[in-house]
């Protein structure tokens, strides 16, 4: 039996969804799923905050590309709150790898490669409470 927790979860829309006007449609079905937007806002990352969310991929070989990618262009930072949001959120994710993603899923519908693949979502509440503090301050969540 699954207990129903009450969770935040960050969810970056990254520069090709912007890029390509997917935002609302992205956004729309996190709410149809019952999540509630948090927090939300449209920025640039720099470097600085790019390397800070991506910390644990420090040391490997694609960190280069994945900071050059996510500070290409505006990113949307959203927090989204509702029951078992992190794993709810990373099941309408797809998996990582568009290649992989099932047809109905964010990036089985609309992601071609892993270098662009539309979309971050937290994968732990450990993991959401830290990328969250990098995106917004506690008085910018609507509670």
């Amino acid at each position: 039996m699954m207990i129903n927790v009450m969770e935040n979860t960050l969810v970056l829309l990254k520069p090709d969804a912007v890029q390509r006007k997917l935002c609302g449609e992205i956004i729309s079905r996190f709410e149809r799923k019952g999540l509630s937007l948090v927090a939300l806002k449209l920025l640039t990352l720099t470097p600085a905050i790019a390397a800070s969310h991506y910390e644990e991929h420090l040391d490997k070989p694609f960190y280069p590309s994945l900071v050059s990618f996510i500070t290409s262009g505006p990113v949307v930072a959203i927090v989204l709150r509702g029951p078992n949001a992190i794993k709810a959120v990373r099941t309408m994710m797809g998996p990582t790898n568009p290649e992989n993603a099932p047809p109905g899923t964010i990036r089985g519908d609309y992601a071609t490669v892993m270098s662009n693949n539309i979309i971050h979502g937290s994968d732990s509440v450990i993991s959401a409470q830290r990328e969250i503090a990098i995106y917004f301050t506690e008085h910018e969540l609507v509670q």
